[in-house]
């Protein structure tokens, strides 16, 4: 793959861009192409698995939501992390974050599990591994995307300062240590899955905790409601039904 092939929202592209160019990327994409040449279905579509990048520019980013990987049915996954499709069933784990963000700050929950209004409002909505093998969690940890997504965790962390980490599960936390906590606020809870929520996500407060910590330091807080489905806005349907990026 050379520089002009990787298909990167700019601000992210001049500054990870030439992670991608590595050996290991290199052969990251090789076995990307063998599996989908194999048949086997990988998710996200190619086009989609930057889609958080497009959805939140390096200088918008307020808070990083840090998963796992991708959600690994049919039609669920589309790049951001937790997100899916307008139209496609809330999932699990974004069910459990709903009922905290309701008990937290008192949103109710949304129609619709499309998280695209927080990505555009400063919410970097990354996974750990940015692939997965359809009803295979974690069927691409260990094929290089860790390195990619410390990478840029590393960069967030060394050249912003006062952003609010969301490290969600013990796969996201195991990039806590690279993080300054004189530099930025880290919060830990388990993840949101049915699996693991009762042991400290539901409680956790973290988004009133981001909100207070921005304000802390003079910036805006996150506005987390969501609108209904039906007042998404059109440039959000189109980007979570026909990403290019």
């Amino acid at each position: 793959m050379t520089d002009d092939r990787i298909r990167l929202e700019a601000s992210w592209k001049a500054r990870v861009g030439e992670y991608l160019l590595r050996e290991d990327m290199q052969a990251l994409a090789a076995f990307l192409r063998e599996r989908r040449a194999a048949g086997v279905p990988v998710y996200p579509p190619a086009r989609e698995i930057f889609a958080a990048f497009d959805a939140t520019p390096f200088d918008a980013v307020k808070v990083v939501v840090l998963g796992q990987d991708p959600y690994h049915g049919p039609g669920q996954a589309h790049g951001l992390a937790f997100s899916v499709r307008p139209g496609v069933p809330v999932p699990p784990s974004l069910l459990n974050i709903y009922a905290e963000l309701q008990r937290d700050l008192g949103i109710p929950r949304a129609d619709h599990g499309c998280l695209l209004p927080w990505a555009a409002r400063g919410v970097l909505l990354l996974n750990a591994v940015l692939t997965v093998e359809a009803g295979r969690a974690g069927s691409h940890q260990g094929k290089g995307w860790e390195g990619f997504t410390d990478h840029v965790v590393d960069v967030l962390a060394n050249q912003r300062e006062g952003l609010v980490f969301l490290l969600w599960g013990s796969y996201a936390q195991a990039k806590g240590k690279r993080i300054d906590p004189r530099r930025h606020r880290v919060l830990k809870a388990p993840h949101p899955s049915p699996l693991s929520a009762h042991r400290g996500f539901i409680g956790c407060r973290h988004f009133s905790q981001a909100n207070e910590y921005l304000a802390r330091r003079g910036a805006s807080p996150v506005d987390w409601t969501l609108p209904p489905a039906d007042r998404l806005g059109s440039e959000e349907k189109v980007r979570a039904t026909d990403r290019h990026g």
